[in-house]
């Protein structure tokens, strides 16, 4: 598969401060990325540096398989990365006959893109008569006249609405399911959950996961087990082979990780066995966002 995009032990410093600290991952053609983590973990200024707009302190990234040099390979990306400027009195069509004089493109795409993010029958009215979901949408379709390869958005939908959220992020998913590669950058775990097919967690600047979103949560679960007798339950767990690791959650109530997936009902017939006796057994996973909060060293 086609590499877009290959980052390599990149890194942005800010004096003191590391803001992308050896930040490695790839954007393969085809797929809808996102680049997830609390607000300040380094994603704007990762999208910064691979746009040429932020200059990096060290390491490297190539775009499509290394074969243009960042400037030419540029004109194949499409991007939103601040709040969308256009001039307020001049009408959506107006503005993106500019950004066609600007780009080398034919106006003939102002219409199909338009059309795209549902503002074709608002092409006459002025930029500043719109709502803030509408301007965003109107960035996305001047970010689209030109046909690239990939389309990078930060935060896009940042500060709108529930209802301009949902138009955002649908969107997103049908230019996607037209086979455009899309690199997004999010501090909100819903988001990534049902737009993108693959994550990158950082934060602090430091990639703490990189995959599949389904993947993110792909543990053995864990079973949540008390006993009223702590020093038998401990002995229990550390040496039972299929538990990997365990905590203790409050007064004798134990969280237990499974390395490989195990029957409760085996697991309670083994400390018995052993005479553990439970008051309290449930077997569970975690979901997405209590892994990612896990992740992040949120909870």
């Amino acid at each position: 598969m086609e590499t877009i995009l290959k980052i390599d032990e990149l890194t942005k410093k800010f004096g003191n401060l590391v803001a992308v600290d050896r930040l490695s991952f790839e954007i393969e053609k085809g797929n809808v990325y996102g680049i997830l983590g609390p607000n300040g973990s380094g994603k704007s200024t990762t999208l910064g540096m691979v746009l040429n707009v932020v200059n990096k302190t060290s390491g490297n990234f190539s775009w499509f398989n290394g074969n243009k040099q960042t400037h030419e390979a540029l004109k194949k990306v499409g991007a939103i990365i601040e709040s969308p400027n256009f001039y307020p009195s001049m009408s959506a069509e107006d503005n993106l006959k500019l950004v066609c004089k600007i780009k080398g493109v034919d106006y003939s795409k102002i219409d199909e893109k338009l059309e795209i993010v549902n503002l074709l029958d608002r092409k006459k009215h002025s930029f500043k008569s719109y709502s803030l979901g509408m301007k965003q949408r109107l960035a996305i379709a001047s970010a689209l006249l030109n046909d690239p390869e990939i389309l990078i958005l930060d935060e896009p939908t940042n500060g709108l609405d529930p209802q301009g959220i949902h138009q955002i992020r649908e969107i997103i998913k049908n230019i996607a399911a037209d086979g455009m590669t899309i690199l997004l950058a999010s501090h909100l775990l819903d988001e990534v959950e049902k737009v993108c097919s693959h994550v990158v967690v950082i934060r602090n600047g430091v990639k703490l996961y990189s995959g599949l979103v389904d993947q993110m949560n792909a543990t053995h679960g864990f079973f949540e087990v008390k006993s009223n007798d702590r020093i038998k339950l401990e002995d229990f767990l550390s040496n039972h082979p299929k538990i990997e690791k365990f905590t203790e959650l409050e007064d004798n109530l134990y969280k237990a990780f499974l390395d490989s997936p195990y029957d409760s009902q085996k697991f309670n017939e083994e400390a018995f066995a052993k005479g553990v006796i439970f008051s309290h057994l449930v077997q569970r996973k975690d979901s997405l966002e209590e892994q990612f909060l896990q992740l992040t060293n949120q909870k």
